[in-house]
């Protein structure tokens, strides 16, 4: 009976077949050698059998034979020579081809099938997003477990996290990780597997809260339908923000996020030529001329909180400020470019994925003019070409941009793209989009004034979604959230001394319906008091441990 299809060796069966191919081959080819050299150099007539095992036993270093006390002629010792040399070669083909992988294999532990925890959150797979999530759990106190569906992924993931090999689309695999005990199940594949997930936990009997990871919002009423509890849509939120960030130049950018009272957090960008860019801290008199406050400055990729007044403003310093509406505005005011002020640039768009026609819509709802570059022509789209060519940036008019904005799904490109374009407009911000954290450095080293990684603002959000911690602002790249701080209560913020233990700042305090914000040294939190804290998410994280 027959199916069809038809049967393949695999690439280990393909290389052990070479191997003993040749193996034999090298065999069959001295007996014969050996027995002519015999009967040529020697006038010995030996047979196959024993010319055979003459070469087998050489071949193995176990022995020369019964015929080498016969030996007498050069060629008979020549042709014992060869044979040692291609007996150890194969000898030492074996171990790292057969030998090493069978031992690494016998000693290699198998990933769990099943799992006891309860109270859990199960992540499957594991990404990028997922590493920032459970770093928050695990700040938390919150269990979790990664169902991974690669075996050898798994192997790999089993020394560091909670791990069960199985199929996230099997409702028994599901049952295996315990699924059915579990507090949320989070979906963090593709789209269309991340439905079929969501239905397969759908028939688990429990309460289990699902949330699906989406890169395409079109599809998100199939996932609420397919039985999805949450929705999580972080390329839509950082195309927003990065457009927000790139027109900033450009318009005013109303991108603060208000904590309440009329009190507002936001990042201001230095712009060169600005009437900050090039001085002090202390020498800008912020808090005198504007009455907003700078509680912390990212600088090339590094977060500081305080400031060091003495810190020289560049035009790649993003200050974190807090203040009203009024003061935030007058602050924005003096950090926009002096020359630029009144002129309408250009943003360049590189990349028109999800994020980056999310960016566009954005700069096109705010008036503000865009060229977008993407490599395969479409709607939207303006010039058509490689973002890392320079020919091609130059025709979508780099050279005289504002801003650039690098929307590309693939961090090596947009390091390379940010490379180009910086040595192209140096004049010109270069706004980028990072799908790894890790990328983040490389990016500001690269000649980036502003960088957020998709991994980061994705597990934000789900953590916002799965932890009693809410993130004010997880499209920032700083993490401001709003917590409980028992481990606070009765303490001065001086006494407390969270900047120097933790790295994170202390904005404000919650206290019943009333928002307190004059949270100086003296400050004393109260227990039901809820705290505003900013910083790094390591930061953030050392604060929940600390004092949450």
């Amino acid at each position: 009976m027959t199916d069809g299809s038809t049967w393949s060796p695999s690439k280990p069966q393909r290389r052990l077949g070479v191997y003993l191919g040749v193996a034999v081959g090298a065999v069959v080819f001295y007996t014969v050698l050996y027995r002519w050299t015999m009967a040529s150099f020697e006038g010995v007539s030996v047979g196959w059998a024993e010319s055979a095992h003459i070469v087998v036993e050489t071949f193995t270093t176990t022995g020369y034979g019964e015929d080498a006390g016969i030996w007498s002629a050069a060629p008979t010792y020549l042709l014992s020579m060869a044979m040692q040399f291609t007996g150890v070669a194969l000898i030492f083909t074996t171990l790292p081809l057969f030998v090493v992988p069978l031992v690494e294999r016998a000693l290699e532990r198998d990933p769990p099938a099943e799992s006891s925890l309860s109270e859990h959150v199960v992540v499957t797979p594991l990404t990028a997003h997922g590493e920032i999530l459970v770093s928050e759990l695990d700040a938390a106190g919150i269990p979790h477990l990664v169902l991974e569906p690669d075996r050898e992924r798994a192997r790999e993931l089993q020394d560091e996290y909670d791990v069960v090999h199985g199929d996230p689309e099997s409702v028994a695999d599901l049952r295996a990780a315990n699924a059915d005990s579990a507090v949320a199940l989070v979906a963090d594949s593709d789209d269309r597997t991340n439905a079929s997930i969501v239905l397969t936990a759908e028939q688990l009997d429990s309460d289990v809260r699902i949330v699906s990871l989406l890169e395409d919002p079109a599809v998100e009423d199939y996932h609420r339908y397919a039985g999805a509890d949450d929705v999580v849509l972080p390329r839509q939120l950082l195309g927003e923000s990065l457009a927000r960030k790139a027109a900033s130049p450009i318009v005013p950018s109303d991108d603060a996020i208000p904590l309440g009272d009329g009190f507002e957090i936001a990042e201001v960008l230095i712009h060169p030529d600005s009437r900050l860019e090039g001085r002090t801290i202390a020498e800008c008199e912020v808090g005198r001329r504007t009455g907003a406050n700078i509680i912390g400055i990212w600088s090339r990729g590094e977060f500081v909180t305080p400031p060091d007044p003495d810190t020289v403003l560049d035009g790649r310093t993003t200050l974190l400020v807090t203040g009203r509406e009024e003061q935030l505005s007058q602050l924005r005011a003096l950090a926009r470019s002096e020359a630029r002020r009144h002129r309408r640039g250009r943003v360049v768009v590189a990349g028109h994925g999800e994020v980056g026609s999310t960016a566009a819509a954005v700069l096109t709802e705010s008036n503000v003019p865009h060229v977008v570059v993407d490599r395969q022509d479409g709607e939207g789209v303006d010039v058509v070409g490689d973002v890392t060519d320079p020919d091609v940036l130059q025709r979508a008019g780099v050279g005289d941009a504002e801003s650039v904005l690098i929307a590309l799904d693939d961090d090596t490109t947009a390091i390379f793209a940010t490379l180009v374009a910086e040595r192209l407009a140096p004049d010109a911000e270069i706004i980028v989009r990072a799908n790894d954290a890790a990328s983040v450095q490389k990016l500001y080293r690269a000649g980036a004034e502003y960088v957020l990684a998709l991994s980061t603002v994705s597990g934000r959000m789900l953590a916002s979604n799965l932890t009693d911690e809410e993130v004010i602002a997880p499209q920032s790249q700083v993490e401001v959230v709003r917590v409980d701080a028992p481990g606070l209560a009765g303490l001065s913020l001086a006494e407390a001394d969270v900047r120097a233990r933790t790295g994170s700042t202390v904005l404000a305090v919650e206290r019943g319906d009333e928002l307190r914000t004059d949270v100086g040294p003296e400050f004393t939190v109260e227990r039901d008091d809820s705290v505003v804290v900013a910083g790094t998410d390591d930061a953030v994280n050392r604060f929940n441990e600390r004092f949450g």
